[in-house]
């Protein structure tokens, strides 16, 4: 009775991993265009050699209200960089793809406070990426958001 049911295990099992195929490890799955938590901006994910960045394309309100001109990067703390227009800016930066759908190592700055920010990446599927900003190095001083790929 104990080999019927081993067999018999053997069977399922093989009939299982037959129908199983793994899904590609895709390092560029991250590229295209994404849309912000806050569905205020959008921000085109790219490649340049081995690495990923993330470039401001599109803002729900992308002129200055006061001025009736584009946006500038007007918080940033480096004075000199406060003349230039946030759209088309870099502002993911530096990311590497580690395996297992995510890319770590990277930087995002956020022009509404001028700060940089350390920043990983996660996909939750081929339409959804979990982007986590940190402090200081330390993931858990962070906050994780979810974008949105458009299509």
């Amino acid at each position: 009775m104990t080999a019927f049911r081993f067999s018999t295990f053997l069977v399922i099992l093989l009939i299982t991993l037959t129908g199983y195929v793994p899904q590609p490890d895709n390092a560029d799955a991250l590229v295209g265009r994404w849309l912000s938590a806050r569905k205020k901006n959008q921000v085109e994910i790219y490649r340049q050699g081995n690495k990923y960045y993330g470039k401001l394309v599109w803002m729900a309100e992308p002129d200055d209200p006061s001025t009736k001109r584009p946006k500038l990067d007007r918080q940033n703390p480096d004075e000199k960089l406060r003349n230039r227009p946030l759209m088309h800016m870099d502002i993911m930066t530096n990311l590497v793809y580690k395996g297992n759908n995510s890319w770590v190592g990277g930087q995002i700055y956020n022009p509404e406070d001028g700060k940089t920010y350390d920043c990983d990446i996660t996909m939750k599927d081929a339409n959804a990426i979990n982007l986590h900003g940190y402090v200081m190095g330390i993931p858990l001083l962070g906050k994780t958001s979810t974008w949105t790929r458009i299509k």
